[in-house]
């Protein structure tokens, strides 16, 4: 430890100094962590939630109403890819039925899309 740095000491040993010093306890429950780098942290969440990189499920909600027609598209959201299924979220249920309906029409037109050639089937859910 170079002379610079301040010696750390337990919070036991801080609240001895405070109650000697006349101060106030640490009573809390919080632990004392070393510092990270934002830049580290920033870099860490950006892979993580791949964020400025164009998602698989990104890609499909931009093609949505072309793979199911714009009225369906209306009432149908494609949430995410779940063990090679697209999760569709689907309000109305007339529309959940001409989804199940065209299913195979559908993962025609969605194995075409870069990326989704892994996609096995569709998820249909109410929400």
């Amino acid at each position: 430890m170079s002379h610079d740095e301040p010696k750390k000491f337990s919070r036991a040993v801080e609240n001895l100094i405070a109650g000697l010093r006349e101060l106030p306890e640490d009573r809390s429950r919080s632990k004392k962590r070393k510092v990270t780098e934002l830049s580290s942290v920033i870099d860490e969440l950006l892979v993580k939630y791949r964020i400025s990189h164009d998602s698989l499920e990104h890609s499909i909600r931009e093609k949505w109403p072309e793979l199911v027609g714009v009225a369906n598209a209306s009432y149908s959201h494609p949430v995410t890819v779940e063990k090679n299924l697209l999760v569709v979220l689907v309000s109305h249920a007339v529309v959940r039925n001409e989804l199940f309906q065209h299913r195979e029409s559908i993962m025609e037109k969605l194995k075409k899309l870069p990326g989704c050639g892994h996609i096995k089937g569709l998820a249909l859910r109410s929400g």
